[in-house]
């Protein structure tokens, strides 16, 4: 019989459905890592949460493994490359809590609209102060909203519900998607917190949106403004929003999630305009059980061999030996375009130029998606949703073939236009080892391999810049990997392409950004 190792609690339901169907079902709660190594050993699929981690050793231990299942969004407990390189699917249930999580949301807003939290604290303390904790309308108010993604967009149908005006700041969604919503788009955060009312975080954690919310942007508010976050801890400065709040720049703030979990400290305990709660988006009976059903149904999938819709990782088997080495390079390429853009895009083309131009490459275009997307959404992006996502924020992808190659064997690029600002970004593979090289940004020749981390520089054809450069990082103490000066069709070397060892800090970049003959300045992060 077919064994599923189940090592968290799941939904009664999801449980029943994976018996239902003859499989074995397994329950072993709470087991040491120790234990999991043994428990893992001829379990056909593993069933876990957010407590279990699913290591390089624990992969080689379930050498039976056909799919781990996470029962929720997140997938940090996962070595999903391990996993992938080992054919192993790994699946998600990337919807069961998003309703769960708008609703919290809605919840948050009102009690901070009403001042519930400290008038039930008065009343239960004996205070009857009826004109203490007089609230205002949602009615005709405006909403901010970071982030329009599943549960940003869910979250804008309730507030229009309710009257209120929407305003958004989501350089990944286009004008026409945002029409289609009723939201008005506004070019950066600042602009959206000095007409916001009210302030909602729907935004994906990555480097470049920790602290996103802090005491500069803090200091542009409206005066007034009530902050709602149910959606990642650690894009509000806690500290600064605390400020903020007794300084009487910011109204109130509701928040369910924190830099650090589980918590019982932070600066913002104890403000009475402040409401907290446990990170209790997604607790609730509906979507624990959503959770249960789909990913029960999903492991069913994957050990009949069937179509997987929310498999987060690809089997080798759906590329060919020929196009499957750039797997790896297309989603770098995609990240690095997404990070040269910062967003509004609504059209890619991508071309493939060479030999790999006589096969199927509909997979590559997948990854460059994955690449594009991941950064900016709130949830994996996989092979499957990756349209879809797209599609949602308004997003055409176009894709051309040309057997003639130019300069390369092979050549992947891909093109749009961000704002009215050409992006481009182009790679190949190298040598007999098959070593992935960037070749192309925005219409610049350049010659490095992709790194964890890079930083691109706009400059001025004058000398001098790339010791100013240099300096600036030298002495923030960031190492320098690799570097490359890009030449445009003209010849001018106005581009500087350089891969750092750790991640260049955001004053850094902001440091370069003002250093004389410094057009622009973009540090991003390729994973």
């Amino acid at each position: 019989m077919t064994r599923v190792l189940v090592t968290e609690q799941l939904a009664a339901r999801g449980l029943e459905l994976l018996r239902d169907n003859g499989f074995e079902v397994d329950e072993q709660l709470a087991l040491s890592p120790a234990e999991l190594l043994e428990a893992v050993k001829g379990a056909h699929a593993l069933i876990i949460r957010s407590a279990t981690n699913v290591t390089a050793e624990v992969l080689a231990a379930g050498s039976d493994l056909v799919v781990v299942g996470r029962a929720g969004i997140g997938l940090d407990n996962v070595d999903v490359a391990e996993a992938t390189r080992r054919g192993v699917m790994v699946v998600n249930a990337p919807q069961s809590n998003v309703l769960s999580a708008a609703e919290h949301t809605m919840a948050l807003l009102l009690a901070q609209a009403r001042n519930i939290a400290p008038a039930h604290a008065a009343l239960t303390q004996g205070k009857w102060d009826r004109s203490k904790y007089e609230g205002v309308e949602l009615y005709g108010k405006s909403i901010g909203i970071v982030g329009l993604g599943r549960i940003g967009v869910l979250v804008a149908q309730r507030c229009l519900a309710f009257g209120m005006t929407l305003v958004a700041f989501d350089p990944y969604v286009s004008e026409d998607r945002a029409r289609q919503l009723g939201v008005r788009l506004v070019p950066g955060i600042k602009d959206l917190v000095a007409e916001s009312d009210f302030l909602t975080i729907h935004a994906v954690k990555t480097p470049e949106t920790v602290g996103l919310i802090n005491a500069d942007v803090l200091a542009a508010a409206k005066p007034g403004l009530r902050i709602i976050n149910v959606g990642r801890g650690g894009i509000v400065d806690e500290a600064a929003l605390a400020d903020a709040i007794t300084n009487g720049v910011v109204g109130g703030a509701a928040i369910d999630v924190f830099a650090v979990e589980p918590t019982t400290a932070s600066p913002l305990f104890g403000i009475p305009s402040v409401v907290v709660t446990p990170h209790l988006g997604a607790s609730t009976a509906e979507a624990q059980d959503k959770a249960g059903v789909t990913i029960a149904e999903q492991v069913q999938l994957a050990l009949d061999g069937d179509f997987v819709p929310f498999a987060v990782n690809v089997a080798a088997s759906e590329a060919s030996n020929t196009v499957r080495p750039f797997l790896a390079l297309a989603e770098r390429l995609g990240r690095l375009f997404s990070g040269l853009a910062a967003g509004g895009v609504s059209t890619i083309d991508v071309e493939y130029e060479g030999a790999i131009a006589d096969y199927d490459c509909r997979v590559l275009t997948l990854s460059i998606l994955r690449g594009l997307l991941s950064p900016v959404v709130d949830e994996p992006v996989t092979f499957v949703n990756a349209p879809q996502l797209a599609e949602e924020r308004g997003i055409t992808v176009r894709e051309t073939k040309t057997s003639t190659a130019r300069d390369y064997v092979n050549l992947i690029s891909v093109r749009g236009i961000a704002g009215e600002r050409p992006t481009h970004v182009a790679g190949t593979l190298y040598g007999k080892n098959d070593a992935p090289r960037i070749v192309g940004i925005d219409h610049h020749i350049v010659d490095l391999p992709p790194s964890s981390h890079m930083l691109v520089v706009h400059n001025a054809d004058v000398p001098g810049i790339i010791g100013v450069v240099g300096t600036v990082l030298g002495r923030a103490g960031v190492n320098i990997d690799d570097m490359d000066v890009g030449r445009s069709a003209s010849g001018a070397a106005a581009m500087m392409a350089i891969s750092t060892a750790g991640a260049v800090p955001s004053g850094v970049v902001q440091e370069i950004r003002d250093s004389p003959g410094v057009i622009d300045a973009r540090a991003i992060t390729l994973g």
